[in-house]
C-alpha cells in the first residue's frame, strides 16, 4: 500500500475547522472514496476511523490529531484530521507546522466561528495555502453566500466560489461546477457515481455572475489572467485552474467548494481540488533552520539527494509498540535500523522501525523520503519539536509556538503507594502533550497540572484512570493567573552575602525593571554592564536567577510576565563570588523590584460567542453581565441571535450547564483564550486571601 509517489504528486494536508463543522465526517468520506475503508462510520455512532480514542468516541469530538494516508487519482495524500475544540489547539498548531496545505471546513449554517478564526490565524502564521469547503448545505439555516461574506469579513480571506449549491437545507440537491459549467448530481446514495450534465436554463444567469466574479478576482492576483481579461481574450478552463493553483500556493486566493459530507455530496470534488490546487512539497519554500553550533540561518530543499532534515512534531504512546514519534521528512531519506542525529538535544538516536499510519493502524516500511509524514519507533530521548538530521550536516528546524496554559488543578493519587506511579504517568503525558504543564507547589505541598481548559484536564484525568489504572483526587479547576508590574523601578539592589568561616558567598547586582511594551513576551533580559564590574561568567547565572525569581511573584506566587530587566551595575569578590551567589542576588533583586513596582494580577480573558434563539437572548445577556462580560458584537445568523463577548475565565467555569438551563438546551457557545488583563482590585484581594488560606491549611 505505502508505495512511493514522486514528490510533485505528494500532498500533505490538514482538515481544520471549528468544533462540529464536520471535519471528522469529511475525513471519513475521503477515506471511503479513496478506498482506505469500505464502510463509512459516523461521529454519532462513534465508529469513525480517525476518532479512535475511547474519549473521542464517547464525546463525539476529536482530541488528538490523527494521521492517515490515501491515494486519489495519481496523488498520494497524507491527511491529518485535527481537533476543533480550543482545549486541543496545540494539536492544530503542531500539525500546521508540518503541513503544506489545508482544507478549512465551515458549517453552512454557523459560518465562521471563533475557533475557525483561531485556526485561520495559525495557518496564516505558518503560511499554509488553503481551500474552503462549506459543509452541511443540507442543514436548516444553511446559506452559501453569507458564509463566503463572513470568510471575507472575519478571516480577511480572498475567498471566491468555484462551485455553487443548487438549493439549500432540505432542497439541497446538486452542485454546479463554475469552472467547467457542469451540473453535478449523484446516481447512488453513497455518492460514488457522479453524473455531470448541462446546466438547466434557470441557473445559467447566476452561474454567469459567479464565473465573472471568479475571473475578476483571479485577474487581481494573477498577471496571465489579468492580461487576457483586459484584452477581452477567451480564458480557457486550463488557464483558470492553472491560475487558481498559482494563486493558492502564493496564499493570495482561497477557492470555495460546497457540499454535505454526511449526505455524501461534494467530497470527491474536495479531493480533486486538493490534488489540483494545494501545493506539493516542491511548491512550498525550502524549510529554514539554524546551525546548532554557529546559529547561522540555513535552508533545505525538498529533495531526496539533499542531507537529511526531519521534524518530530508529535509524540504518542502506543500500548503495543511503545512511543511513536510523528515526523515530517523535509529533505533526504530516513531508513530503519540506521542511526540519526538529534541536533537540538545533540544526541544520536537509532530508528528501529518506520510506520505509515492509517489512524490507529500501522504499516511498516523500510524508508521514508523527503515530503513524507511517518511515525518512527525506537527513539529514546527525542521530544516534540526536535530535529533529526545528518550529524555531518546538522540543522535545527524552528519549533512550533506553544500556547500558555490557562487552567490549573491540584491532583493527588488516591493511595500514597501510587505517588511514584503518578509521577511516571505525568511524565509520559508531558512528553506527548507540550501544552500540559506540571509543577509542585511548595507552599501547599500539592502537585498542580495546568492546561488549555477544563476539558483538556478532564481528558488527562480520564486517561490516567483508563490507560494506567491510576485513581486520583482532584481539586477544583483554578485560573492560571499571572503577575506583572505597573511602574518602572530603577537601581534595585540585590545582595547575597554569606560568611560562615572559611570561604563565603558574595553576589551583588543592580537592576532596572520596567513593564514590557510588547505583551506576551515573558521576561526580556538586557545586560548593560561595562568595565568589568561583574565578570562575564556570572552573566548567565544572573539571567537564570531572574528567570527563577519570575516563576513565582510576590502577590500570590503566580508566574511573572511582561518585564524588561536590565542589569546596570554590581560588584564581586575575588574569592567569595560564585554562580550560586549571583543567582540568589538576582532573584532577590527581582522580588524587591516587584514589590516596589506595584505588582498586579493578570487574568485570562476569553473570547466567547453565544448562539441563542431570540426568546432567550435577554436572560443569556443578563447572565453574561453578572459574569463581568464585555459585549463586543451582536448579530443575527438565520433565525438565531449571536453575541460575541470578552469574559474573564474565572467567571466561566461550568458555563455549559448554566447556558443549558437558561435556554432549555437550545443555545450553544464556543470559547477560546484571547488575552490577559488586570484583575479588579476587590477580586485580587480575594485571590491573595484564598492563596494564604490554602498555605495555612497545609
Amino acid at each position: 500500500m505505502a508505495k512511493q509517489a514522486p514528490l510533485e504528486k505528494v500532498r500533505n494536508i490538514g482538515i481544520i475547522a471549528h468544533i462540529d463543522a464536520g471535519k471528522t465526517t469529511t475525513t471519513e468520506r475521503i477515506l471511503f472514496y479513496t478506498g482506505v475503508i469500505h464502510k463509512m462510520g459516523t461521529v454519532d455512532e462513534g465508529n469513525t476511523t480517525t476518532d479512535w480514542m475511547p474519549q473521542e468516541k464517547e464525546r463525539g469530538i476529536t482530541i488528538t490529531a490523527a494521521n492517515t494516508t490515501c491515494f486519489w487519482k495519481d496523488c498520494k495524500i497524507n491527511i491529518i484530521d485535527t481537533p476543533g475544540h480550543v482545549d486541543f489547539t496545540v494539536e492544530v498548531e503542531r500539525s500546521l507546522k508540518v503541513l503544506d496545505g489545508a482544507v478549512v471546513v465551515l458549517c453552512g449554517c454557523s459560518g465562521v466561528q471563533p475557533q475557525t478564526e483561531t485556526v485561520w490565524r495559525q495557518a496564516d502564521r505558518y503560511k499554509v495555502p488553503r481551500i474552503l469547503f462549506i459543509n452541511k448545505m443540507d442543514r436548516l439555516g444553511a446559506n452559501f453566500d453569507r458564509v463566503i461574506a463572513e470568510a471575507h469579513d472575519r478571516l480577511g480571506a480572498n475567498a471566491v466560489a468555484i462551485q455553487m449549491p443548487v438549493g439549500a437545507e432540505d432542497s439541497f440537491k446538486a452542485i454546479i461546477d463554475i469552472i467547467t459549467e457542469k451540473y453535478i448530481t449523484y446516481s447512488d446514495a453513497e455518492g460514488v457515481e457522479l453524473v455531470r450534465s448541462e446546466i438547466p436554463a434557470e441557473f445559467k444567469d447566476r452561474v454567469k455572475e459567479y464565473r465573472h466574479k471568479l475571473i475578476e478576482k483571479l485577474a487581481e492576483v494573477d498577471d496571465h489572467i489579468m492580461e487576457n481579461f483586459i484584452n477581452e481574450k477567451e480564458i480557457s478552463i486550463p488557464d483558470i485552474t492553472a491560475a487558481i493553483r498559482r494563486s493558492v500556493i502564493k496564499n493570495q486566493f482561497v477557492p470555495v467548494l460546497c457540499g454535505s459530507s454526511l449526505r455524501n455530496k461534494g467530497v470527491q470534488m474536495v479531493l480533486d481540488a486538493v490534488t489540483e490546487y494545494l501545493p506539493s512539497p516542491l511548491d512550498v519554500p525550502p524549510i529554514k533552520g539554524t546551525h546548532p553550533k554557529f546559529g547561522e540561518i540555513m535552508e533545505r530543499k525538498a529533495a531526496v539527494d539533499a542531507p537529511l532534515s526531519a521534524l518530530v512534531f508529535k509524540v504518542l504512546s502506543d500500548p503495543y509498540v511503545g512511543k511513536l514519534f510523528f515526523t515530517r521528512v523535509y529533505s533526504g531519506k530516513i531508513e530503519s535500523g540506521v542511526q540519526t542525529y538529534n541536533a537540538k538535544q545533540r544526541i544520536r538516536e537509532k530508528i528501529a522501525k518506520i510506520v505509515v499510519l492509517h489512524a490507529n493502524k500501522q504499516e511498516i516500511v523500510s524508508s521514508a523520503e523527503a515530503g513524507e509524514i511517518v511515525a518512527l519507533i525506537g527513539l529514546k530521548d527525542s521530544k516534540t519539536g526536535d530535529t533529526l538530521c545528518d550529524e555531518d550536516n546538522p540543522i535545527v528546524i524552528e519549533s512550533m509556538k506553544l500556547p500558555e496554559p490557562v487552567v490549573s488543578m491540584a491532583i493527588e493519587p488516591k493511595s500514597k503507594a501510587d505517588q511514584d506511579k503518578m509521577g511516571f504517568v505525568l511524565k509520559k503525558f508531558l512528553d506527548e502533550d507540550p501544552s500540559l504543564k506540571v509543577q509542585y507547589d511548595n507552599e501547599t505541598a500539592e502537585t498542580i497540572i495546568s492546561g488549555m481548559g477544563e476539558l483538556h484536564l478532564e481528558i488527562i484525568i480520564d486517561r490516567m484512570k483508563r490507560e494506567h489504572n491510576l485513581e486520583t483526587n482532584i481539586g477544583r479547576p483554578q485560573v492560571a493567573y499571572k503577575e506583572t508590574i505597573t511602574q518602572k523601578t530603577k537601581g534595585v539592589v540585590g545582595k547575597h552575602i554569606h560568611q560562615s568561616g572559611g570561604r563565603g558567598q558574595y553576589g551583588h547586582v543592580v537592576l532596572d525593571v520596567e513593564p514590557a511594551e510588547e505583551k506576551g513576551k515573558g521576561i526580556t533580559f538586557i545586560n548593560k554592564i561595562k568595565g568589568g564590574a561583574i565578570p562575564r561568567e556570572f552573566f548567565k547565572p544572573i539571567e537564570e536567577g531572574i528567570n527563577t525569581g519570575a516563576m513565582s511573584g510576590v502577590l500570590g506566587g503566580y508566574p511573572v510576565v511582561d518585564l524588561v530587566v536590565t542589569l546596570i551595575d554590581g560588584s564581586y569578590h575575588e574569592v567569595d563570588s560564585n554562580e550560586l551567589a549571583f543567582k540568589l542576588a538576582a532573584k532577590a533583586a527581582l522580588h524587591e523590584a516587584l514589590r516596589k513596582g506595584k505588582s498586579i494580577f493578570l487574568e485570562p480573558i476569553m473570547d466567547i460567542e453565544v448562539t441563542v434563539p431570540e426568546d432567550y437572548m435577554g436572560s443569556v445577556i443578563g447572565d453574561l453581565n453578572t459574569r463581568r462580560a464585555k459585549i463586543v458584537e451582536m448579530g443575527t445568523r438565520g433565525k438565531l441571535k449571536t453575541a460575541r463577548c470578552e469574559v474573564p475565565l474565572a467567571e466561566m467555569f461550568n458555563y455549559a450547564n448554566a447556558l443549558r438551563s437558561l435556554s432549555q438546551g437550545r443555545a450553544t457557545f464556543s470559547m477560546e483564550p484571547s488575552f490577559y488583563a488586570e484583575v479588579p482590585h476587590h477580586i485580587a484581594e480575594k485571590i491573595i486571601g484564598a492563596k494564604a488560606e490554602a498555605a495555612n491549611k497545609k
